[in-house]
């Protein structure tokens, strides 16, 4: 069956690499772009390259910018005392779509000297607050120790998002880890 169609089965493979893109989904995606909307199928090929040519980290916070500092860190009304340590620049995104925060951000990959220097070198700027919105696990939890180590004496508070029972989900589905730190975390009504 491939004889012939070596130039589709490439484009499947190609879109089976993407998360969450299964062998069907790719068949599907592949077989759309090439006999129903070839437009939207050379639109999306401009896009990604112009995408992977231009997009860069932010030299600040390392989020995504086409720039060397991202809309977040260059927007002046954004609250520059409060900030917000996450994994990866997906995390920021998700942050933000939620409309609840209105600090900066900064992406905490690594224990490397550079990541270390560069964010005591942003809470020397006036941070009051750091949120860390790590996912739980003991990992983060001694990242989280060593960060505050790292930062000590600098007069900053340190606070992390809260865990727990998810909305609408039955205590039976909710893993002890998680349950047991929303008990901990409990607050008065």
């Amino acid at each position: 069956m491939k004889k012939g169609l070596d130039r589709l089965y490439n484009l499947i493979e190609s879109l089976e690499m993407l998360p969450t893109i299964g062998k069907k989904s790719a068949r599907n995606i592949a077989l759309y772009m090439v006999k129903e909307d070839n437009f939207a199928a050379l639109k999306i090929a401009h896009a990604i390259e112009e995408a992977v040519s231009s997009i860069k980290s932010c030299a600040q916070c390392g989020g995504l910018s086409e720039h060397e500092l991202c809309e977040i860190c260059s927007d002046e009304g954004r609250d520059h005392e409060t900030l917000c340590l996450v994994n990866s620049p997906k995390d920021i995104f998700t942050i933000e779509d939620s409309g609840h925060y209105h600090g900066l951000y900064f992406i905490f990959e690594s224990i490397d000297r550079s990541d270390v220097e560069k964010l005591q070198e942003m809470a020397r700027r006036g941070v009051k607050e750091i949120i860390f919105a790590f996912p739980p696990s003991l990992q983060n939890d001694a990242l989280i120790y060593y960060i505050e180590e790292k930062l000590e004496g600098l007069g900053i508070n340190f606070t992390k998002i809260a865990q727990g029972v998810p909305t609408g989900v039955n205590l039976e589905n909710v893993d002890a880890l998680s349950l047991s730190r929303a008990i901990e975390s409990r607050i008065k009504i």
